[in-house]
């Protein structure tokens, strides 16, 4: 069964932090399998081949089954750990980072290696986003037309939010109701109508609000 509700990256994007004279590139995306983890980190060592590090972390899965840091030559657990523990205290789920680095000659030590790598995930996260994805249904109410005044009102009032309309021989109200909601609407929608409208269940999808 799907997540209700979770956290991840708003979008696939970068962004870049200097520190003491060194470069780090924190690239993100959002990914649902290990497989495609692994194709976003080898495109950006790719993209980055003359880096001196891309170092990477990922979470997978609805209770975050798949977990993996990678330090790329970097002091072991000074790298890939802290960006992994950033996407955990953020909350996020099926969510890569890599972070490139390109050294300015100026050593930061263990210590400041983790604030580095920590800092370049949080202030990329900041920078592109994040966004609470909530699992929908999408309930069809056909209607008579002279209805379709009340239960627009109705719907406009509430905390439902619309998909859209179709103008049929009945009229199709279509609405997105959280998974969780969906006999809660229903009964709701069957007493704004005395009963009169005819209620099916669509397709699921998630709805995204950035956060």
């Amino acid at each position: 069964m799907a997540l209700s509700t979770y956290q991840t990256v708003k979008d696939t994007g970068e962004h870049e932090i200097t520190i003491q004279k060194s470069r780090f590139i924190a690239h993100f995306d959002r990914v649902e399998t290990e497989e495609a983890a692994q194709a976003f980190i080898d495109r950006i060592k790719k993209q980055h081949w003359n880096a001196t590090h891309n170092c990477s972390a990922y979470l997978i899965g609805e209770r975050d089954e798949i977990q993996k840091a990678n330090d790329d030559g970097e002091p072991s657990g000074t790298a890939g750990v802290p960006m992994l523990e950033v996407l955990k205290k953020r909350g996020l789920k099926d969510t890569v980072v890599v972070i490139t680095r390109y050294f300015g000659g100026i050593k930061l030590g263990a210590g400041g290696l983790i604030r580095a790598y920590g800092g370049a995930v949080s202030e990329g996260l900041n920078e592109i986003g994040i966004v609470k994805r909530t699992l929908t249904q999408v309930i069809h109410t056909e209607i008579d037309y002279h209805w379709l005044g009340k239960v627009e009102h109705a719907l406009r009032e509430s905390p439902y939010q619309m998909k859209g309309t179709d103008y049929l021989e009945q009229v199709d109200v279509q609405t997105y109701v959280e998974i969780d909601k969906v006999e809660e609407f229903e009964a709701w929608i069957t007493n704004i109508t005395n009963g009169q409208a005819e209620i099916k269940r669509g397709e699921e999808t998630y709805l995204e609000v950035e956060i």
